[in-house]
């Protein structure tokens, strides 16, 4: 009774702090956000932002007298160090600030009060200075990565916001570094520092003037790029709206409509054209050139299709064609993560469940993505990482591993409860594949059995009271709860949902950070509670779900870091990893909208439309080969559902609530 009472306090709380929080930034009406500076100063916060061939990561704030911070990190992917491991991308911190070389009437930049900052996969800076003489200025610099050249640009709009005129002076200036040659595989790599577009001005009241930075790396013998940054720019915003035009999200709350909008567009960035072809990489000055098991086979390539995004599709298709090339007859294990732009591989921790992982991820790709050539290309590789699966077995008929995606850093035991519950969902995704695509109905029947037959297992190997709550164990030997608990409910499973949701979102677990890793440590993953909000969407706890999203989402948009999912804290700071991205756009498609492929060209939904609101859409869906559109609207007591392709509805139909539909799109020919 007393867990009860702090369970409904807590949640009571919780519930208090989402309607009371005082954000920092707001949502205009462009979908982007914006701070405007006012109090609660010094503030400082960082943000992650990628191209094809550079990521940046941006420390920026405004201190307590007004004036802006701004620290660069810059990563170049494909300028390897020495030594060539998973962390060998040549990264740099500039404090070069070319405000810090301007000067009006001969005096330098000072009194600088910044108004607003804004976010919209670009950072727009504007700020004011003052001068004697009532003389001022303002500056709106606008920071973004290149979307293919190894650069990082920055706009300037200098405009004389007093009532005489001034002189402006922007210097010349140009710097090159040459790294040192031992430290780089390719030798010592050029890195320059510019500005475009100096001169001295004399501008008169309102009257303005643009002038331009880049940060760029090289290899030694590659050509020096002269680009038009307006042009560049012009790409990024292209590249941006491209993502928001696909895969819009519709509701009646504006934050979960923008955080989905945002988290489209790092998932979507953190691509790089490799020697080993495009690579999406996690980020975080550390993870790049280089691919994993669960942060791309498992997290982010099965959201792909959804969005229609071809450099993310294509990302997708090469990873998985490099875990392919580690199948082996003897089925020992693939490597957790291919490195070095694929030269080379990482495995330090052992087998994670990896197979799991890359069965789990080739499978809803290929179904998603509704291309019979890919999904043959990737058949005999969800074959191969069934068979390791199967023959990983232990005496209780689980999947036994080494580790999990954590690679140690909490306790897995012998045989953990994700790497199950990720084969378990690929032996069904697989069975619907191979009915598509013509497999043989004995092997397809195997498949459907083992299924069944692990279900079972996991359920007499996992299923546990702990801490008082009636849900799994994460391993044998486990009686501390563990944020991975929620992993049945992403795959279909909900015997234990009532009390694996009460362990949830209980005071042992859920933080104002979302879920600790383990009960009674300070780390969380965002991952974890991506899951989680997913999980609880689908088997049905459509209000839980929807109370808990919109406390993360506000928190993680509005609140003092912003505006992506994170990976962890305290390990890495915090950062913006891209792939957990992917995951909260998977709470969208596959919990609150319920989408299950069943075939290249059809699926199954189960939209989970809450009280409180009467309407949601998801919009301009790439999956499965077509462009269509789910709408879903309150009648009464019940709920109207429609799929829509242009202006052509495809199916209609007044349902009760929590009922599944099954839609079979054009071409299907099952």
């Amino acid at each position: 009774m007393k867990r009860q009472f702090l369970i409904m306090l807590f949640c009571l709380c919780t519930s208090t702090g989402i309607l009371v929080a005082q954000n920092r930034w707001t949502i205009n009406p462009n979908g982007s956000i914006s701070w405007k500076v006012k109090d609660k100063l010094p503030h400082y916060d960082h943000i992650e932002m990628s191209g094809l061939k550079v990521s940046t990561v941006l420390r920026y704030g405004v201190n307590q007298d007004g004036s802006f911070r701004l620290n660069k990190s810059l990563v170049w992917p494909m300028l390897r160090t020495i030594p060539n491991n998973t962390h060998a991308s040549l990264t740099r911190k500039f404090a070069w600030n070319a405000p810090e070389m301007i000067t009006v009437n001969g005096l330098s930049l000072l009194n600088e009060e910044v108004h607003t900052i804004t976010l919209d996969g670009t950072m727009i800076v504007e700020s004011t200075f003052s001068f004697p003489g009532n003389a001022s200025i303002s500056i709106t610099r606008t920071i973004f990565p290149s979307v293919s050249n190894p650069a990082i640009y920055e706009k300037y709009i200098l405009q004389n916001t007093g009532e005489t005129n001034i002189t402006v002076e922007v210097p010349v200036s140009r710097t090159i570094t040459n790294t040192d040659p031992s430290i780089g595989v390719d030798g010592s790599y050029k890195l320059i520092s510019e500005i475009t577009g100096s001169a001295t001005k004399q501008l008169r009241p309102k009257e303005t003037f643009v002038f331009y930075t880049s940060i760029a790396g090289y290899k030694n013998g590659e050509t020096e790029l002269k680009p038009d940054i307006e042009k560049e720019l012009q790409a990024r915003k292209s590249l941006v709206s491209g993502l928001w035009n696909n895969l819009i999200l519709e509701t009646p709350d504006t934050v979960i409509n923008t955080m989905f909008a945002f988290a489209k567009i790092r998932g979507s960035e953190s691509i790089y054209d490799t020697k080993g072809g495009l690579l999406h990489g996690p980020g975080g000055e550390s993870y790049y050139a280089a691919i994993w098991a669960n942060d791309q086979a498992e997290y982010i390539n099965p959201f792909f299709p959804y969005l229609g995004y071809e450099t993310g599709n294509a990302s997708a298709l090469n990873s998985f064609k490099h875990f392919a090339r580690f199948m082996n007859q003897e089925y020992s294990k693939i490597p957790s993560s291919i490195i070095a732009e694929g030269t080379d591989v990482w495995g330090g921790a052992g087998d994670r469940g990896d197979a799991a992982m890359v069965a789990y991820g080739a499978a809803r790709y290929a179904l998603a993505k509704g291309d019979k050539a890919e999904a043959e290309e990737l058949w005999p590789l969800i074959e191969w990482c069934l068979e390791y699966c199967h023959r990983q077995l232990n005496s209780e008929g689980v999947v036994a591993s080494d580790a999990d995606e954590l690679e140690n850093r909490f306790p897995a035991g012998k045989a953990n409860l994700c790497t199950s519950s990720l084969y378990y969902d690929a032996l069904l995704s697989a069975v619907y594949l191979g009915k598509d695509l013509h497999k043989p109905s004995a092997q397809l029947a195997s498949y459907d059995k083992q299924a069944k037959t692990l279900r079972k297992n996991m359920e007499s190997y996992f299923e546990a009271n702990v801490e008082g709550f009636d849900t799994y164990r994460y391993y044998k030997g486990n009686d501390i709860l563990r944020s991975w608990i929620c992993i049945p409910l992403t795959v279909g499973i909900y015997d234990r949902k009532e009390g694996t949701i009460q362990a949830l979102f209980s005071p042992r677990l859920w933080t104002k950070n979302g879920l600790l890793t383990q009960a009674g440590s300070e780390t969380f993953w965002d991952r974890s509670t991506l899951y989680a909000l997913r999980g609880v969407y689908a088997c049905g706890e459509t209000e839980k779900a929807t109370e808990y999203l919109k406390f993360y989402s506000n928190q993680r948009l509005l609140g003092e870091h912003v505006p992506y999912a994170i990976e962890a804290w305290p390990e890495g700071s915090q950062r913006h990893l891209s792939a957990e991205s992917g995951l909260y756009c998977r709470i969208i498609t596959e919990g609150l909208f319920g989408i299950r492929p069943t075939g290249l060209k059809s699926f199954v939904f189960t939209p989970r439309l809450p009280k409180e609101w009467n309407t949601m859409s998801l919009r301009n869906i790439k999956a499965f080969g077509t462009s269509f559109d789910i709408e879903v609207n309150r009648n009464q007591s019940k709920i109207d559902i429609s799929v829509k392709i242009g202006n052509k509805t495809l199916l209609h139909k007044n349902t009760k609530e929590g009922e599944t539909i099954t839609v079979e799109l054009p071409g299907n020919t099952r």
